[in-house]
């Protein structure tokens, strides 16, 4: 596992995933690169128009603070894509 993809995980996992979590969401990844990283969010966010105030405000910075030109994707609703892992 490259540098990269390890730092944009402990990110995912130390810092936005505890913040959805304290906002009763559930948030699950689905994939990660050293560019890119695609998450879905379930529970409370499962049809929230906060999805995207979650995503530009909180989710987005985080991950550009490591890797600037980052992809990042974040699905929401009640069907949780088949690979994705939850992150508790």
């Amino acid at each position: 596992m490259s540098t990269t993809r390890e730092a944009l995980l402990r990110v995912v996992r130390e810092v936005i995933a505890p913040l959805i979590r304290a906002d009763q969401g559930e948030i699950y990844l689905v994939s990660a690169s050293d560019n890119s990283v695609t998450l879905h969010l379930a529970g409370r966010y499962s049809g929230c128009p906060g999805n995207t105030l979650a995503r530009r405000r909180v989710i987005e910075p985080a991950v550009r603070a490591l890797v600037p030109s980052a992809e990042v994707i974040v699905t929401s609703g009640a069907l949780i894509p088949p690979s994705a892992e939850q992150l508790t």
